[in-house]
């Protein structure tokens, strides 16, 4: 027994998974997808013999055949490429290796955490939405659009009680430096100036009060449940990932009630997936508020610093132990 784990060189979170699972006498091999084709050797073979597949990183060689299950975590495919490559011949060079590690992953006969298909789908944040509510979960009003008359009759009907954000992860760069786009206020002069939904659609949502706002972790038949007051902080107010790192210690277990973690379960179910990451807004009158899922979001903080043992339940569904039956 094998298990394949697909991250990158600098995830930190996939360790005290891959720990777990060899105190129990079982095999992970870490492919750092950003290692290949520069320094994993991947080989695959067809009609001469029987399926032949075997990745190497240095010394270390895994024949395919031995995996009984694949954790999809993080993806960087040919991120070490030289950096002065010539563009077009890079790009290219990327396409065909993430074509050639998908193709091989998908070939596999084990066990998906998750499915590739399935955490594609519930990457959409539209269909998110549309199925929380369906499901009985409270969501913010939501508009999704690029028509700038859209917007201000969504401000006004919400009495400016509005905040932006994007649907996609990603960062802008400022003189070299990274820099994530948070949830911001919606002022009354930025809807003023919506000349750059011509350029790019946006997304506006019901400003949620906030009590706390919790990351809920499901993992086949378990719930881990973490809060934070992101209220105490200036710079936390409207999201809690700015200056998160300084206030990871402020993270505490928190008991979720039974109804939302049902209707969290049933979501996952509906998306065929055993993992999900969950953002949930606690609001002063006591109700939880759905603001997304995210099918490989992240978890090493409440698992190493508030010691909630996510990682050991990864192993465990991971290795056939309680996972939730497929829908």
């Amino acid at each position: 027994m094998a298990v394949l784990v697909l991250t990158r060189s600098n995830d930190r979170g996939a360790d005290r998974v891959l720990e777990s699972i060899r105190q129990r006498g079982a095999r992970a091999f870490r492919l750092n997808t950003d290692a290949f084709p520069t320094e994993l050797k991947l080989m695959i073979e067809y009609g001469r013999v029987s399926p032949r597949m075997t990745l190497a990183a240095g010394e270390d060689r895994l024949a395919l055949n031995e995996v009984s299950a694949v954790w999809h975590r993080r993806l960087n495919v040919g991120g070490l490429l030289p950096s002065e490559m010539e563009p077009q011949l890079k790009a290219a060079s990327q396409l065909e290796s993430r074509a050639t590690l998908m193709g091989m992953i998908a070939s596999l006969q084990c066990f998906y955490l998750d499915p590739v298909p399935n955490i594609r789908q519930a990457q959409n944040k539209q269909l998110q939405l549309q199925l929380a509510k369906e499901l009985g979960l409270t969501i913010p009003k939501t508009l999704i659009t690029n028509d700038p008359d859209s917007v201000r009759e969504f401000y006004r009907a919400l009495e400016g009680n509005v905040v932006a954000k994007m649907l996609s992860s990603f960062a802008v760069y400022e003189e070299g430096r990274e820099t994530v786009v948070f949830t911001n206020a919606v002022k009354p002069e930025d809807v003023e100036d919506l000349e750059g939904l011509r350029l790019s659609p946006m997304t506006f949502q019901e400003r949620i009060a906030k009590a706390l706002e919790l990351r809920v972790v499901l993992i086949g038949e378990c719930t881990f449940a973490a809060s934070i007051d992101s209220q105490q902080t200036e710079s936390t107010r409207m999201d809690w990932r700015r200056n998160a790192v300084a206030r990871l210690d402020a993270w505490r277990p928190y008991d979720l009630p039974a109804e939302i973690q049902t209707k969290l379960q049933r979501l996952l179910d509906i998306f065929g997936l055993q993992y999900g990451a969950f953002d949930v807004i606690l609001t002063p009158d006591g109700r939880y508020v759905f603001l997304e899922l995210n099918p490989t979001g992240e978890f090493f903080w409440l698992d190493g610093i508030v010691g909630l043992p996510i990682s050991k339940a990864i192993a465990d569904v991971l290795l056939g132990e309680r996972r939730r039956p497929r829908q």
